[in-house]
C-alpha cells in the first residue's frame, strides 16, 4: 500500500470526517459526470475538483488504516464503484493530483495475499484499470478531451502513460510505511500490484524508468515481493533483446530471478562456444560485455549460480578447451570488477569460493603480475605440493572409507579453482622451459594434474611417467643450440603424439609444452621452426582436430 501523502492544507477545515454518507454524495457526482462531453458537467467538475481532492485524500487515509480489502469495502460498500467510475473520467484523470490520489487508493486495495472472492475480484479489477489508463480505448469522453485538446491517441496516451509511470515511480521510492506503524497495512504491498500492471509494458520504452526503479528498490520489507510474472515477462522480452534496461537494471534482474540468470549464463556459453573463430581478445571483450562479471561481483549468489552452472558443464566436458578458457576468462573479468568495488563494498573470497580449498584460495587467486616474477617458482612449487597432499588425502580416505566421494569432492574442487586461475597454468608451462631436472619435478605434476584432474579416469601415476618422457625429449630437443636435432629424441616424442588407442597422456599436455619451448626456449627462431615443422608434428594435429580436443583458443590457456 502507497504510503499517505501529506494532505491538502486547504481542505482539511472545510471537509467533514469520511462516511457512508459523504460517500454516496460523492458517488450521485461521479455518476453525473459520466455523460463528461456536456459543458455544464464539465464545468462542474472544474467546480468540485478541489473539494474531490480532499474527499480522495481522506478516502487513502481511511484505506490505509483499515486491516484488510474486505474490512475497506464492508465500510464503504460503493467504494468500488466510487473509484472505478472516477478512473474512467478523464478529466478527472487528466488532473495530476486526482491522478495521483486515485493511484493510491488502488495500492491501497490491493491485497498481496488475497483471502476471499472480493479481494481476488478487487486485484483483478485493478490491475485491469492500471493496464487500461496506458492504452488506447474507443471512449467517447477521451474522443472529445483529445479533440479539445487537439492531440493524436496516439501522443494523448503517451503523455498518459508517462504520468503514469512517472507517479508509479515516485509512489515506489518511499520508505516502508509498517516500519513507523506496526499495525498499519504496509504501504510495500504495492509493489506487488505496481510489477503485476507491468507485465504489458516491459517493451515499453516509457515504462523503462519506472521498471528499472522496481527492479532496484532496496528490499527491507518481505512484503516487497516483485510479481513472478513481470519478472518471467522481463526476463523473456531482455534475453530476445525485445526490453531496453540500463546495467544496473540488469544485474537486478538477475539477482531478482534465477531463472533469468541461468538463461543469461546458458546465452553466454551458447554464444562462445558456438562461435569457434572468436579470439582471446574478442572472447574477453563480450564477456565483459554481458556484464555477468559486474552482477558476480555485486552480488556474491550471482557468483555462486554462476560457479555451479560452469562446474555443471565441466563435469560434463573435462577436456573440453574451449569451456575452460570461458571460465578463465570470465574469472579474470570477475577479479578485476571485484578490484573497482569500493573497500565498504567488498564480500570476503571465502563467500565467493565456500567449496574451494581455503588454503589455495588467495595463493591461486593472487594473480602472478602481482608479486616479483622471481618468486613464481616457488609460489607454484607450494601450490603445487598442496594439491598433492589433497590426492594423497582423497587415496588415504579411499582406502579407510571404500571408496568415499568426500575426499573427489575436496580435489575436485582444487581443480576447478586451477581451471578458474588458469592464469597460473600458462605460467608453469613457461617456467618448465627454463627448469631443470632437479627442480621440474613439482611444476609438471601440477600441469599434469591441470589436464588429468580424475584419478578414476587417468592414473596419475602412469600419467606422470609419460609427461616426464616427453619434457626429457623436448628439454633435449631445445638444449642443443647447434648441430644436427637429436633425432632419436624427436622420434621418440612424435610416437607420444601420435594416435593411440588409449592414450595415456592428453596430446594438449604435450602440444602445451612443445609450444611454450618454441616461445621461451633460447633456441634459435630458424632452429625452432625446423623442429615445428616436422611434417608428423602436422599429422598429429589433424588427428587432434578430428578428436575434438582442440580449441582455436589453444594458445592462450
Amino acid at each position: 500500500m502507497a504510503q499517505q501523502q501529506p494532505p491538502i492544507q486547504s481542505q482539511q477545515t472545510s471537509e467533514p470526517l469520511l462516511n457512508v454518507q459523504r460517500m454516496q454524495f460523492w458517488l450521485e457526482k461521479v455518476v453525473c459526470w459520466g455523460q463528461a462531453g456536456s459543458p455544464d458537467i464539465q464545468k462542474d467538475i472544474c467546480l468540485h475538483l478541489r473539494r474531490l481532492q480532499g474527499f480522495l485524500q481522506q478516502l487513502v487515509s481511511h484505506i490505509n488504516n483499515m486491516s484488510s480489502t474486505t474490512e475497506a469495502m464492508k465500510s464503504l460498500p460503493f467504494l468500488g464503484q466510487f473509484l472505478g467510475r472516477l478512473c474512467w473520467n478523464p478529466y478527472v484523470t487528466a488532473d495530476d493530483t486526482s491522478r495521483r490520489l486515485l493511484f493510491q487508493c488502488m495500492w491501497g486495495l490491493y491485497s498481496e495475499h488475497p483471502s476471499n472472492a472480493v479481494e481476488r475480484k478487487a486485484n483483478q479489477w485493478i490491475q485491469k484499470v492500471l493496464c487500461q489508463l496506458a492504452t488506447e480505448e474507443d471512449n467517447a469522453a477521451v474522443q472529445e478531451l483529445m479533440k479539445r485538446m487537439g492531440v493524436s491517441p496516439e501522443e494523448y496516451h503517451l503523455k498518459v502513460l508517462r504520468k503514469m509511470v512517472t507517479l508509479l515511480q515516485e509512489n515506489i521510492g518511499k520508505s516502508c510505511s509498517s516500519l513507523s506503524n506496526i499495525n498499519q497495512r504496509c504501504s510495500c504491498e504495492s509493489i506487488l500490484a505496481t510489477s503485476e500492471a507491468c507485465v504489458p509494458l516491459v517493451t515499453c520504452p516509457e515504462a523503462a524508468p519506472l521498471i528499472g526503479a522496481l527492479l532496484q528498490r532496496p528490499a527491507t520489507c518481505v512484503r516487497a515481493a516483485l510479481s513472478e510474472d513481470f519478472l518471467d515477462a522481463l526476463s523473456s522480452a531482455y534475453l530476445s533483446q525485445g526490453a531496453s534496461l540500463e546495467e544496473q537494471a540488469v544485474v537486478s534482474l538477475w539477482y531478482h530471478s534465477l531463472s533469468s540468470l541461468e538463461g543469461a549464463v546458458l546465452s553466454l556459453l551458447e554464444s562462445l562456444l558456438t562461435n569457434t573463430g572468436s579470439t582471446p581478445l574478442e572472447i574477453k571483450q563480450h564477456v565483459a560485455k554481458s556484464l555477468l562479471p559486474k552482477a558476480c561481483a555485486q552480488h556474491c549468489s550471482i557468483f555462486l549460480v554462476t560457479s555451479d552452472i560452469f562446474r555443471s558443464i565441466l563435469k560434463q566436458a573435462e577436456g573440453n578447451k574451449s569451456i575452460k578458457f570461458l571460465i578463465q576468462t570470465f574469472t579474470s573479468c570477475f577479479l578485476r570488477e571485484l578490484a573497482l568495488l569500493q573497500p565498504q563494498e567488498h564480500v570476503s573470497l571465502k563467500a565467493f569460493f565456500p567449496q574451494s580449498p581455503q588454503s589455495l584460495l588467495v595463493p591461486l587467486l593472487t594473480l602472478p603480475s602481482e608479486m616479483p616474477q622471481e618468486a613464481w617458482r616457488h609460489h607454484l612449487n607450494w601450490i603445487s605440493s598442496s594439491v598433492q597432499r589433497l590426492t594423497e588425502e582423497e587415496e588415504e580416505g579411499d582406502r579407510d572409507s571404500g571408496g568415499s566421494t568426500r575426499g573427489h569432492h575436496k580435489v575436485y574442487e582444487a581443480w576447478f579453482l586451477l581451471v578458474q586461475c588458469g592464469y597460473w597454468v600458462q605460467v608453469t608451462a613457461q617456467l618448465l622451459v627454463t627448469s631443470g631436472p632437479e627442480d621440474f619435478g613439482p611444476l609438471l605434476w601440477l600441469l599434469t594434474f591441470y589436464h588429468h584432474p580424475t584419478r578414476r579416469l587417468h592414473h596419475r601415476a602412469l600419467q606422470l611417467v609419460h609427461a616426464k618422457e616427453a619434457w626429457n625429449h623436448l628439454h633435449c630437443l631445445f638444449l642443443v643450440l647447434a648441430g644436427p636435432l637429436p633425432v632419436d629424441r624427436l622420434q621418440s616424442l612424435l610416437t607420444l603424439m601420435s594416435p593411440q588407442p588409449q592414450q595415456p597422456l592428453s596430446p594438449l599436455l604435450i602440444l602445451k609444452l612443445l609450444v611454450n619451448f618454441a616461445v621461451f626456449s633460447q633456441q634459435q627462431l630458424s632452429r625452432s621452426t625446423k623442429i615445428l615443422q616436422t611434417p608428423r608434428w602436422w599429422i598429429s594435429l589433424v588427428w587432434l582436430v578430428k578428436q575434438r580436443v582442440f580449441s582455436t583458443h589453444w594458445s592462450s590457456d
